[in-house]
């Protein structure tokens, strides 16, 4: 793919995740509770996944190479249900904007230290100054977001 396409793709998923925000909330709002909103929208997403697996094509056999992973790869799913419960419970106090921009801090400093150190296999990618400015740029961001 394209590097372009690839860009594109990234701004797309943000979009999506904010637009998720509001969306998740409302389901949080409407059962009345954050851990059933999530769990609905995981249903509802593995249930899209599946389809668009049985759809293309996908072979079903690949999914056993996932059990055949440690434990811990696994926890990814955990921290997905994380992330969309803490953006039920955030996104109708903070607002959305202050909550992605919150999320996204803490996403790139984390991810600043997967790439320093290579860790879950990724390919090293040391800390720089322009790196680091980088995230100050977007910390300093969300500082402006702030209606208080």
């Amino acid at each position: 793919m394209q590097q372009t396409l690839l860009f594109l793709m990234a701004v797309a998923a943000g979009a999506m995740l904010a637009i998720q925000a509001g969306l998740n909330s409302g389901l949080g709002k409407a059962v009345k509770s954050p851990v059933y909103g999530a769990l609905l929208s995981f249903v509802a997403g593995g249930l899209a996944l599946f389809a668009y697996c049985l759809a293309t094509g996908v072979p079903l056999g690949n999914v056993r190479k996932g059990f055949e992973l440690p434990w811990y790869y696994w926890m990814g799913g955990v921290l997905g249900g994380f992330y969309v419960f803490a953006i039920i419970v955030l996104a109708p106090r903070l607002g959305v904007a202050l909550t992605i921009g919150l999320t996204v801090a803490g996403q790139m400093i984390f991810s600043l230290i997967i790439d320093h150190y290579g860790m879950m296999g990724i390919p090293t990618q040391p800390v720089n100054w322009l790196r680091v400015a980088g995230v100050v740029l977007i910390i300093g961001g969300v500082v402006m977001l702030r209606t208080n």
